[in-house]
């Protein structure tokens, strides 16, 4: 007899074996149809697993969370089975779920082609109405291996060679066309649905090593219905359309290229956005007691063999001698590590160094060391992305050195700061999370039990509802992570706090407490932008280049009808600037709606056109960047008006 625990504690009992069909169907016919999985003891699984002892099981349908990875898993294996079926001899590799979809890696000689997707595509839908069962054996491991190298499936072979001796082989069969996998999946191929697209072909090194052979990578995307997929599609084309690479072009404002791998040329426009945002946030932490300092770019190996970074990120970070042989000598470049420098790829020792000169007092604290740091991590070239994955950045840094008795109220100081800074920017929706130790980390369990209470804690007192993501802390201590929704729905991280009790400690750091002993300080990193680079990109694509007056390059272009206007467009572009506005001339032989057309694609806000009639009564002719429509203001009035429109959130009265 096998007792089955439903999740509103009734109880039924089956003879001998049970699956979650079984348990489905004796609730409901219209449950067993809905049926996709179960979780048997909390644990997901297959809905014809059999139950041989007494469990608790929940019921997964379509309508469950887990259901759309479930959905993309089996949508990876559809795709490989179509493949196999219309390009023989084709090897499968790896098909993993990933953010949105799923890809699957192949290893065929002929690349494939955009008729080819469609194809395939063609070819999973017919799957979908064959409605091929699925089922799960689980083999003896040299039986797979010489069943997958018989069918010359030599990837499959090595994986399987590869797994721990103590994991079972499973090999998941979709009427005939079987793979190896852990599962689980959905009962048939049907459940699949044909709300999925599979989206571009790319190159793939076999296990991530650029020493293996090349494979062709088909990415696709999967949906629970149409609506997911079109809705998934639109937000596709809208990206594109707000890609911050693109529009730094069209604006002007940057460019990369690659004899800088990484590094970005900021041009007049993009630099002019920066140090609006630098002078902004400058005035926010001047207020919020920040004092700001400058440390070097290179410092000696030794504090980042102290620090813990140097055993953890050496790989990322950018290594010189202290001193470089001549051409002449034959020493090699680098002799150890006694006389290395590195350049750092973040600041928090370099603030340690300053902390430490001279005797600190309990009543100094807490030290709010700020700094607009430029550092240096050794990305792959493969990740770096435009603005958002770069080697050269920036970041708004800054570490607070405190009591234990000011964590929480530092704590509820730093995320009223983040909260504004994000309102005045036009971005409300942040999701918190508190990332706990991960695997590997420094410091006892005590310490990091201590430190993840503090920061829930302080997120409970700021009254904030948040989520814990589990292993994703720093290694050093735990951290709150910042989650924005941007205008299109798309989640991006943006800055950082950390708590940590470890670094203060490796490096020496103390302070003079009130009985007269010494003690460690806490050390609470912090970023309210991240990085200037990934923060203006971010910017960017929330705004799609339309940015608020105050932050926008370019402010204002006026642009003349008629050469008759042209003095009077000259000193309606000095009074503009007189009264700190970023004014532009345009007295270009060229028609209007040109002008109009050129300077709307560069996403100038405002474009104030002038002839002889708007000369005669002193006004301007104000068009709105995305407006057809323009409105006649008088010169006083409009300098007034975008004035007031161009002054930063934290000015406004």
């Amino acid at each position: 007899m096998v007792a089955i625990t439903l999740p509103d504690g009734a109880v039924r009992k089956f003879d001998g074996s049970v699956t979650g069909a079984d348990v489905a169907a004796d609730i409901s016919k219209s449950l067993a149809k809905k049926a996709i999985a179960v979780r048997i003891d909390g644990e997901l699984s297959d809905v014809f697993q059999p139950i041989s002892t007494d469990a608790r099981l929940e019921i997964v349908t379509r309508d469950d969370p887990e259901a759309l990875e479930l959905i993309r898993h089996d949508a990876a294996h559809l795709l490989a089975q179509a493949v196999q079926e219309l390009y023989p001899g084709t090897q499968v590799t790896i098909g993993p779920v990933i953010d949105d979809g799923f890809f699957y890696d192949f290893a065929r000689d002929d690349p494939f082609s955009t008729d080819d997707l469609e194809k395939i595509e063609k070819r999973m839908a017919e799957i979908v109405d064959e409605d091929r069962p699925t089922r799960r054996e689980v083999w003896d491991r040299d039986q797979a291996i010489r069943h997958f190298e018989e069918l010359g499936e030599s990837y499959k072979a090595e994986i399987i060679s590869d797994l721990p001796q103590e994991e079972e082989i499973k090999v998941y069969f979709h009427g005939d066309w079987h793979d190896l996998c852990r599962g689980p999946h959905l009962p048939s191929t049907k459940h699949i649905g044909k709300a999925f697209k599979l989206m571009k072909v790319a190159g793939a090194y076999w296990r991530g090593d650029h020493r293996n052979a090349v494979l062709q990578r088909i990415y696709g995307t999967a949906w629970k219905d149409e609506k997911g997929l079109a809705e998934y599609l639109t937000r596709l084309e809208e990206a594109e359309k707000r890609d911050h690479r693109k529009l730094g072009r069209e604006m002007d404002l940057f460019h990369l290229q690659p004899e800088a791998q990484g590094s970005v040329f900021w041009h007049a426009n993009g630099f002019l956005l920066w140090r609006q945002l630098e002078a902004y946030i400058r005035r926010k932490l001047d207020a919020a007691g920040y004092i700001e300092v400058k440390t070097p770019q290179l410092l000696e190996s030794k504090f980042w063999e102290q620090s813990g970074h140097w055993a953890k990120f050496r790989d990322g970070m950018f290594i010189v001698p202290d001193e470089i042989p001549s051409i002449d000598d034959d020493a090699p470049l680098l002799s150890g590590d006694a006389d290395l420098l590195a350049l750092k790829p973040m600041n928090c020792p370099a603030h340690v160094q300053i902390f430490k000169q001279g005797v600190r007092s309990y009543r100094d604290l807490p030290i709010r060391m700020a700094e607009f740091g430029c550092c240096h991590r050794n990305e792959a070239h493969g990740a770096l992305h435009g603005l958002l994955r770069v080697r050269q950045m920036t970041q708004d840094d800054a570490h607070i050195f405190c009591r234990e008795d000011q964590i929480i109220q530092e704590t509820k100081s730093f995320l009223q700061l983040f909260g504004e800074v994000y309102r005045e920017m036009g971005m409300t929706d942040i999701a918190y999370k508190l990332a706990t130790r991960p695997e590997v980390r420094a410091g006892d369990d005590a310490i990091w039990d201590k430190a993840e209470k503090t920061l829930a804690d302080a997120l409970t007192a700021a009254g904030l509802e948040f989520e814990i993501a589990e292993g994703e802390g720093a290694f050093y201590g735990p951290k709150l992570e910042f989650h924005l929704t941007d205008a299109i729905g798309r989640t991006w991280q943006a800055g950082t706090y950390q708590l940590d009790y470890i670094l203060p400690e490796r490096l020496d750091a103390s302070y003079m407490d009130a009985d007269g002993e010494k003690k460690r300080p806490v050390m609470l990193h912090r970023a309210v932008f991240g990085t200037f680079e990934r923060f203006i990109g971010l910017l960017i694509e929330q705004y799609a280049g339309r940015f608020p007056l105050w932050l926008a390059p370019r402010q204002i272009v006026v642009a003349t009808i008629t050469s008759e206007a042209d003095d009077y467009a000259a000193r309606v572009v000095g009074d503009l600037r007189a009264a700190g506005l970023r004014a532009e001339l345009d007295l270009r032989n060229e028609k209007i709606n040109y002008k109009v057309r050129e300077h709307s694609a560069a996403k100038v806000p405002v474009i104030a056109v002038v002839g002889a009639r708007e000369a005669e009564s002193e006004s301007l002719s104000i068009r709105r960047l995305g407006s057809t429509d323009s409105s006649i203001v008088s010169l006083s009035d409009a300098i007034a008006n975008l004035s007031e429109e161009a002054t930063p959130p934290d000015l406004r009265s």
